[in-house]
């Protein structure tokens, strides 16, 4: 052997190996560019946090690009191009990479939220933080952690990503974490931005009979021969009505920038107009869904000289659900199509015979439009509290969505108050199938049980697959269920109470009994709604009511708590 093979050796036996932290010491730093944008200074600032609370060990930031210490790069710079020839993503580029290069790690992504997943899902992925709810986040601790070789690349399934769960509504910090991107107002913040759908049922906000119907009946619908004056749908064959929906669209658009899709949408209710106008379009073009698309259409034109780079966002619901024919919508119109009717106790494409038509439609409106926007459904409206159990079919149809042009899914959840049926789980579990809808959704589950649940958690587990259990092949649901639906039984609830008692007693800490009381709230409230009067004598109303209380838990959607009880009281 030569001499310079044998120094060689000797350099790189000698040469530290890639320990990212070992028993609180590290020679890593992290590697910031100044240019760097607020969610990538952001990210650095939480690498550097979470590998403390991990490793016990601060790693220094620093913005020198040209350093010979072993690094963690944050950020596209010239030394990320320089190591890895890739070129520098679109700003709003949500994709990331992490990779190892040598002994560093580099991290990077769109500036304006790419990045900052890349750096969240490293930290998921490889430390086994999980950011579980905005009061709940697990960081295991490790004496050491090796730098393996990696080379991971992600990319959003679903462009635009919210569930509303009211549990996890106004903190931006959660939704980041958890790479949701939509909400229903826009905000930029120090996690880059919240993107946002501006409203829904929009016609009554834009002609309003309050203000016309005195002066202009003809601007609404012709129902049983009479002009109503009430909640209805507009007269959209009238060239008044189109004329001030241009108008005073522009007017929100130019007051409310912030947003990229702008609803022009029927209203909620059945009452479209039957005037010899409407039903003429409707019968050129094949239907509701003609006339709104033929009347979106022309509004749409209208917006997108002054405004490029904004769209028109109109529903197919209900009676519109179905798609036109002879009629295409504009490259600036978004069709956000609604799955009310679908049954939830089986996965859309799973062959359901409730699901068929709904996905007839689905593939119809994805052949025909340039833009389809989902507004899906979570929960049990007529209950929220009650056990629902559609875990199953999240990520198979969140996956259906995006393999039909879905570009974002809106998953309508608990917006009213806390205590809903696993609300906590479920808003975390959908945010992580809206990025990737392939993941094993009881893995995800597992990962929330066991973190969130503490030494209860094997109970919790079981309760929650005594709730799966309900899901039949000849049982169908949909969001509108109560407690007598053939789903639920008294065996069912006896189980539930026993594995939840156990959980509660197993329980460690005050904090970790009252999320089990969370999820006893299921059972408490089954037997209320089936036996009222022995609820009542046996003490579970009576301890169902303090949960409710505590949490201000409303028991409908339609319902407040304060009307429940003299319900159930009186």
């Amino acid at each position: 052997m030569t001499l310079a093979a044998v120094l060689m050796l000797v350099a790189v036996s000698a040469y530290p190996a890639d320990w990212l932290f070992r028993n609180g010491k590290s020679n890593y730093q992290i590697v910031v560019s100044e240019e760097a944008s607020t969610s990538e200074q952001t990210a650095a600032r939480e690498l550097q946090q979470y590998i403390s609370q991990v490793g016990g060990v601060e790693l220094p930031v620093t913005s020198d690009l040209k350093t010979d210490r072993r690094s963690i790069y944050v950020g596209f710079n010239e030394r990320v191009a320089l190591l890895t020839g890739a070129q520098q993503p679109e700003v709003d580029d949500e994709s990331f990479t992490y990779r190892t290069v040598g002994h560093d790690l580099l991290i990077w992504g769109g500036s304006q939220r790419g990045t900052m997943y890349g750096v969240f899902t490293f930290l998921e992925r490889e430390l086994g933080i999980h950011w579980l709810t905005p009061k709940c986040t697990v960081v295991p601790p490790k004496k050491q952690w090796k730098l393996p070789r990696l080379n991971r690349t992600e990319r959003p399934f679903i462009g635009y990503r919210y569930s509303n769960y009211y549990v996890a509504e106004g903190v931006p910090e959660w939704s980041a974490h958890t790479r949701e991107n939509t909400k229903w107002s826009p905000m930029t913040n120090d996690y880059g931005n919240i993107e946002a759908y501006y409203g829904a049922h929009t016609m009554d906000w834009l002609v309003s009979p309050k203000e016309f119907f005195a002066t202009h009946p003809e601007y609404f619908c012709l129902r049983d021969g009479k002009r109503y004056d009430g909640y209805g749908q507009l007269c959209l064959s009238n060239p008044e009505v189109m004329e001030l929906c241009k108008t005073r669209l522009k007017q929100r658009i130019r007051e409310n920038p912030g947003y990229r899709i702008y609803s022009l949408s029927q209203n909620d209710n059945f009452r479209f107009c039957q005037c010899e106008q409407c039903a003429a379009i409707e019968q050129q073009y094949g239907g509701h869904a003609g006339i709104i698309v033929w009347f979106v259409n022309q509004v749409a034109d209208a917006i997108k000289d002054e405004f490029p780079d904004k769209y028109v966002g109109t529903f197919a619901y209900q009676y519109s659900r179905q798609p036109p024919t002879g009629i295409k919508p504009r490259e600036n119109v978004v069709i956000r199509l609604c799955s009310i009717e679908c049954c939830f106790a089986h996965p859309l494409d799973a062959g359901c015979p409730q699901n068929e038509a709904f996905m007839r439609d689905l593939r119809g409106w994805a052949e025909l439009a340039p833009h389809v926007f989902i507004w899906d459904y979570i929960v049990d409206y007529a209950q929220y509290i009650a056990p629902w159990p559609n875990f199953q079919v999240l990520g198979p149809n969140i996956r259906v969505f995006g393999e039909n042009k879905a570009i974002g899914v809106f998953e309508e959840a608990q917006y009213q108050s806390a205590g809903a049926e696993f609300d906590e789980m479920k808003a975390w579990t959908v945010n992580q199938l809206l990025w990737t809808p392939y993941q094993n959704v009881d893995s995800l589950v597992n990962i929330f049980i066991d973190g969130f649940y503490g030494k209860a958690a094997p109970h919790v587990m079981d309760y929650y697959r005594l709730c799966q259990s309900l899901v039949k092949p000849d049982v169908h649901y949909g969001i509108y269920i109560n407690e007598h639906h053939e789903i639920y039984n008294d065996d069912f609830t006896q189980k539930a109470f026993a594995i939840l008692r156990a959980a509660r007693e197993t329980a460690e800490t005050d904090e970790i009994r009252e999320r089990v009381d969370r999820v006893r709230m299921q059972p408490l409230y089954l037997q209320l709604m089936r036996h009222k009067e022995a609820s009542k004598k046996d003490g579970t109303w009576q301890e169902l009511l303090r949960l409710m209380k505590q949490y201000n838990a409303r028991q409908s959607e339609g319902r407040t708590l304060e009307e429940f009880i003299r319900e159930i009281e009186q």
